[in-house]
């Protein structure tokens, strides 16, 4: 089945309080989506960001960030008052986070927010805490006691609670048991508002792919409690972390810096911590993007001391042990992986023996300094295709800023016109191509250029900072979004369906509103 999506992150929607969130626009966004013939969002990882506001660096893989809770649900639910929202500053532009003020202004009206829920707290708050307890108690603890050290990384916590001694974690508990509890909250209300949004989505239609990075940041709930699972000293210091070699795009490659796993320690309980993870996600998301899949067949490791990537080693990975112990227990999942740069024969055949569909970006076809299987003649139809993903240039960005060569053998190669608009035409070669799903960013469907790119990897403080704007995302463009998934069959059989459900319910409305009419004339 040939089908298409768009990626939007759910901080690039429009909205009056500094970054996107789950109410209104998240569902003008889905009707949007409907109207545009498209089967599926991809987001962005929806936890907690930290340091350098990645949605890849995350105190928590099962928490969600609190800066998506939509505020104007927290005033329809007596939380907070619409005076309260509009009294605070969310930074000065429409079109870019102000993550500093954010996290000033979020936290302080969250807590105004708190203040209400304790007084009359639902039903069904304990039985959320109760359901989540297996992550929550860690995570909730864990960011009491950041605030409690003014933020600082656990690894500079007292020697006592580093080392989670059961006493210490006891007597925390009571100390910091307010701050505990407003934590639950926030995760109370981002998970209500989350399940509405996806029952939303779904009810048209429109499925969610979720992103899943693969691996974890260092300063998280994730490590702190789960310090054996990683690979650390007896000091619980990182001994090796993660990142890439240098390449044609990097002279000293990319240093991460997460930990690495421990994938001896965690083969000998079946993969337990992935399993309650890829088992979270997948009751969060209709279909899982992994992040990274090449790691799973060796990953690259760097001594934890180094400034650079370049000293770093390959070693082997759980390859397709993992996965056969996660369908084993999680039965067959909905799966795409990023399977992007180099790959050798054996990171081929674990995505042969995977099942899995990888991705293929057509920026990449073009580029110059190495050979591809990215350009659209070279694809399977089991794949997903992308004119770019969050870490590239957007389409008319890339045609200012790639090597003179590569656009011109694009512009040939794709028969780019600036009649057509360059970005239609790359998109256009996407949902063209045999691949069975084509994603295109939010932003090469508007024609943004580089100020609207969502990353730069390797860099920090000027990324997923980029927002659309409320007169960007119109009728017609879904109209004419439209139009090309009928001209490239991308259309699913569900959307089709839904719409001549939806069509079929208005027509007896109306014929209803008739009859009524008729009979009271008579």
């Amino acid at each position: 089945m040939r089908t298409s999506g768009v990626l939007m992150p759910i901080s690039s929607l429009p909205s009056p309080y500094g970054i996107g969130t789950m109410g209104k626009s998240a569902r003008k966004f889905v009707d949007f989506l409907v109207k545009g013939g498209q089967t599926y969002w991809q987001i962005l990882p929806i936890c907690p960001t930290s340091y350098g506001d990645s949605p890849y660096q995350s105190f928590s893989s099962f928490a969600g960030n609190p800066y998506f809770i939509d505020l104007d649900i927290l005033c329809k639910e007596n939380l907070l008052k619409k005076k309260e929202c509009e009294s605070f500053d969310w930074g000065t532009s429409e079109e870019y986070i102000d993550y500093g003020t954010m996290y000033v202004s979020r936290y302080a009206l969250l807590h105004k927010a708190y203040a209400r829920f304790v007084k009359n707290m639902p039903e069904d708050f304990s039985a959320f805490c109760e359901a989540e307890k297996d992550w929550l108690e860690d995570y909730t603890l864990f960011m009491a006691l950041k605030d409690a050290n003014d933020g600082k990384a656990w690894a500079e916590w007292d020697e006592k609670l580093r080392v989670r001694d059961a006493a210490a974690l006891d007597e925390a508990r009571k100390k910091y048991a307010e701050d505990i509890e407003f934590y639950k909250m926030l995760q109370y209300l981002f998970f209500k508002q989350w399940r509405e949004l996806k029952a939303y989505a779904n009810e048209n239609g429109i499925e969610i792919i979720g992103d899943v990075p693969i691996y974890v940041a260092g300063d998280s709930a994730d490590v702190w409690a789960n310090p054996k699972q990683f690979y650390l000293d007896e000091d619980l210091n990182p001994i090796e972390v993660a990142g890439c070699p240098p390449d044609g795009f990097s002279a000293d490659g990319q240093l991460w810096g997460n930990p690495l796993f421990r994938w001896d320690e965690m083969k000998k309980d079946n993969y337990a911590w992935w399993t309650k993870r890829i088992k979270a996600m997948s009751e969060l998301y209709d279909i899982i993007r992994i992040d990274h899949f090449r790691g799973f067949d060796s990953y690259y490791a760097i001594p934890a001391k180094d400034k650079t990537a370049k000293n770093g080693k390959w070693k082997q990975g759980p390859g397709m042990d993992l996965f056969n112990q996660l369908e084993k227990k999680l039965g067959k999942l909905p799966i795409i992986v990023e399977d992007l740069g180099f790959l050798t024969d054996s990171v081929r055949k674990l995505l042969k023996d995977s099942g899995f569909p990888g991705m293929k970006v057509i920026q990449f076809a073009f580029d110059s300094r190495e050979g591809s299987d990215y350009l659209p003649h070279t694809y399977t139809s089991h794949c997903v295709v992308y004119t770019g993903t969050h870490d590239n240039d957007t389409v008319m960005g890339w045609m200012k800023t790639a090597p003179k060569a590569s656009v011109k053998f694009a512009i040939e190669y794709l028969n780019l016109t600036e009649e057509e608009g360059y970005n239609w035409g790359m998109m256009r070669a996407a949902w063209s191509s045999v691949a069975d799903m084509a994603i295109v960013p939010m932003q090469d469907l508007i024609g943004l250029g580089s100020e609207a790119r969502i990353n730069i990897p390797s860099t920090l403080g000027e990324n997923w900072k980029w927002r659309a704007l409320e007169g960007q995302i119109t009728k017609d463009l879904a109209k004419k979004l439209y139009k090309y998934m009928q001209m490239y069959g991308r259309i699913s059989e569900k959307v089709l369906a839904e719409q001549a459900k939806k069509a079929a319910e208005k027509e007896a409305a109306k014929k209803k509103t008739s009859d009524k009419k008729k009979s009271s004339e008579k």
